[in-house]
């Protein structure tokens, strides 16, 4: 197996209030090849998140989104999942890929585009 360093992969991460809106969003998303691969953790036991929302700590079960694209993919797929999210202020960090498989690396790229 040959590891890169050279990559314009990164992985995003978004969370979802459930199963439904995360499985629609992930299609979404691949559909329009704005993302090679999206998991969803969290589907048959959710996760359990705590934050401060509104003056106050909040509990939540949610579904976690791991998304592999390109980064000049951000800007769109940012756009797309708003139109579909419920959330007002919806997760969205994006962490470049510092290295990796060359050959899943490359098709990441290959399957994502930004156009």
């Amino acid at each position: 197996m040959s590891i890169t360093t050279e990559t314009a992969a990164c992985l995003v991460l978004v969370t979802c209030a459930n199963t439904a809106e995360a499985q629609k969003i992930a299609t979404h998303i691949v559909t329009k090849k704005l993302a090679a691969c999206v998991n969803l953790l969290g589907k048959d036991s959710p996760l359990q998140s705590v934050y401060w929302w509104e003056g106050q700590v909040q509990q939540a079960s949610e579904i976690l989104l791991m998304i592999k694209t390109r980064r000049d993919c951000l800007p769109l797929l940012e756009q797309e999942i708003r139109t579909l999210h419920s959330y007002q202020i919806f997760e969205f960090i994006a962490i470049p890929i510092q290295a990796g498989s060359q050959d899943y690396l490359s098709w990441v790229t290959q399957e994502s585009s930004a156009t």
